[in-house]
This record gives C-alpha cells, structure tokens and sequence, in this order.
C-alpha cells in the first residue's frame, strides 16, 4: 500500500469543513497539516505568488485573475463560502441617506477593487439599477493579491489609513463595501434598502448563492499527488455532507464540475465587464485539469 501523503493546507473553520478540520472524516490515501491562517484571505497572496500551499482556499475573483495569468494552481470544484452579496454596500446614516441605490456619482471605497465581495455588489449595481462600474468613483485599501494586476485607471488608492467605516463618518467616502466585517452599530443602513428579498429572488433565479471562496490545489501537488488531491475533494464534500446549519439560514457549499459550470460563467462575465479579466477565461477549460482526475 502506498504510503499516506499529507498536504499542506490553509482552509477556513465552517460548518462544513469542521468534520474534515476534526479528523472525522479521514482516507488512507490523504492527510493534512493545516496551517492557521485567520483571517483566511492572508493565504491568498502566498498561494497565486509562491503556491505555499498544498490546498488552499482561495477567493473566486482571485483565483479566476491567477488562472488567467498563467499561475500554476488548479481550480477544484468545491465552493467553501458563498453569501448574498447586496446587504454589503453600506452608508453612514449621521450624513444623510442613499435612497434605494442612488449611488451614482458617489464615492464608494472598498478594501480592493479586486475583493470578492466588489465584485458582487458592482454586477448588483448593474443588474438592479443599470449602473456601470464607471458611474461611481472607486477608493480602494489594499492592491490586488496577484502583482501582475493593476487597477483600472478610474480606481484611485486611500492614502490616509483609516477603516472604511471611519471612511464614512468622517465624509471621506459616501459609501462602502464590506464583508464578514460588516460594522454591527445602527448608524449604518445598507445603501439597498430591499437587498434580502432581492438577493433571495436572484438565489431562487439563478441556482446558486453569489461564490466567494473556492479551493484551489498547487499545480505540483495535483502533479506529484492527485490520487491524495482527490481524496482530499472527496473528504471535503464528505465533511460538507455532516455538517449542521442554523433553521432558515443557506447552505454555502457547493461541489461538482456540473454545478460550478454556469456559476463560473456568469462570473467570468462580470469580472471582464469590470475590468478584472480579459475575458480570455471559459469555465469548461478551467474544470476540466480537476476534472481529469476527480
């Protein structure tokens, strides 16, 4: 019998990867050495630039700007967190409102223009209100994780080190995207007022929860490894299967070459209409390197 390969591995504590995280799951072929990484998105940069993992998990827009840029990664069909997006834009009530998506012609900051999450709320923007990306003025933290990515001309770089919410209070910027840190104080109200019931009738349209991170394997473990890659997917999608969620809330997870096919079409579309992709991108060229030995 061959012996069991471990890989190095950066991937959030969720619901469905407690069972893996714990050992509860497990398979001869495969164990993990997983590094801490909190918050997650600190494994982005050193998996796309160094591959320094194994697995890692990785954000979808990140992932899709590697992939195009030639870096030796390989897209697994495993989504690992998913949300609905439109309750992330945000405005400080102690300067007036943003009625219903009135956002044009506002300053609008975000931790980079090339966040997940960006990405999600400007296609909204477009799709519920026919704003293009060049309609607000853009303010971003931090650079893309992936050097090699530039932001467009119409994005301008905050200077002054503050958080996006002291951004706001301080009239900075009209408005601003967040995620996980979402700031829990009632002086700020979601710029879309309507976004739940929004977001749930585009879930229930479209088959899917708006995709933030994915996991991605080095070129070189697939190479050297595939055998323990797989039984690595295969442990996740058992872990994803245990795992238990609140009453009422979505399950995020999502797995599957067929199931990922029209997600990842539709977001390479809207990555290219905003200048994060060249559009050179097809989500059946990028399944099928998985797909081989899944």
């Amino acid at each position: 019998m061959a012996d069991t390969v471990t890989l190095r591995t950066a991937l959030g504590n969720y619901p469905h990867t407690r069972a893996l995280k714990q050992g509860e799951v497990t398979s001869p072929e495969v164990a993990f050495d997983f590094v801490d990484v909190e918050p997650i998105h600190k494994a982005f940069t050193p998996m796309i630039r160094q591959q320094s993992f194994d697995l890692s998990e990785l954000a979808i827009v990140v992932a899709l700007q590697a992939l195009e840029a030639g870096k030796p990664i390989v897209l697994l069909p495993a989504v690992v967190a998913a949300r609905l997006q439109r309750g992330c834009l945000i405005y400080y009530r102690g300067r007036g409102s943003i009625e219903d998506g009135a956002i044009a012609g506002k300053r609008v900051g975000v931790r980079a223009y090339s966040q997940t999450t960006g990405m999600w709320v400007r296609a909204a923007l477009r799709e519920d209100y026919g704003l293009e990306v060049t309609d607000m003025q853009w303010t971003t933290q931090d650079p893309s994780h992936l050097g090699e990515f530039a932001d467009p001309a119409f994005v301008q770089r905050d200077e002054t080190g503050k958080s996006l919410p002291d951004q706001l209070r301080d009239g900075d910027i009209d408005a601003a995207i967040l995620g996980n840190d979402l700031p829990k104080d009632d002086a700020f109200a979601q710029v879309m007022p309507r976004h739940r019931q929004t977001d749930e009738a585009w879930y229930d349209s479209h088959g899917y929860m708006p995709i933030n991170h994915v996991v991605v394997a080095s070129a070189a473990a697939v190479r050297e490894n595939s055998a323990a890659v797989a039984a690595a997917y295969h442990l996740l999608c058992e872990s994803a299967a245990l795992a238990e969620w609140a009453p009422g809330s979505l399950n995020p997870a999502l797995f599957g070459t067929d199931r990922l096919r029209k997600p990842l079409n539709d977001i390479i579309a809207a990555c290219t209409q905003q200048g994060l992709l060249a559009g050179r991108l097809d989500a059946e060229a990028l399944l099928a390197p998985a797909g081989a030995f899944l």
